[in-house]
């Protein structure tokens, strides 16, 4: 599957963006999604996952209460809003599918989009 991310920018801190990420295939409503980031000299980390049928979400604490994981399988896209944006929010945000439909194995990336907060 190809992961192609959209959305990314430069934002003041309290601010929103949307980030998107479009699938290829016919089988995107099967596949289990994420979203995760990596800022400068720091390890990747989870921000959040959803279900096959968006009936379950996950996020990380850091971001839990700020962004909302959502997909629509018509479009075979995934989205992440991100609001009250925060400096320490800056990274590279993947989206990342897990093919066997769950969310815990990604094994597909994205080329990442930026985040750059300033404060």
């Amino acid at each position: 599957v190809q992961l192609v991310e959209s959305g990314g920018g430069l934002v003041q801190a309290g601010g929103s963006l949307r980030l998107s990420c479009a699938a290829s295939g016919r089988t995107f409503s099967s596949y289990g999604m994420g979203w995760f980031r990596q800022a400068p000299g720091k390890e990747r980390e989870f921000v959040a996952a959803i279900s096959r049928n968006g009936g379950s979400t996950y996020y990380a604490d850091s971001v839990k209460g700020r962004f909302t994981i959502s997909r629509d399988n018509a479009k075979n896209t995934v989205y992440l809003q991100m609001n009250s944006l925060k400096p320490e929010d800056t990274a590279v945000y993947y989206c990342a599918a897990d093919v066997g439909g769950l969310v815990k194995d990604f094994g597909s990336w994205g080329q990442g989009t930026q985040v750059t907060v300033s404060s």
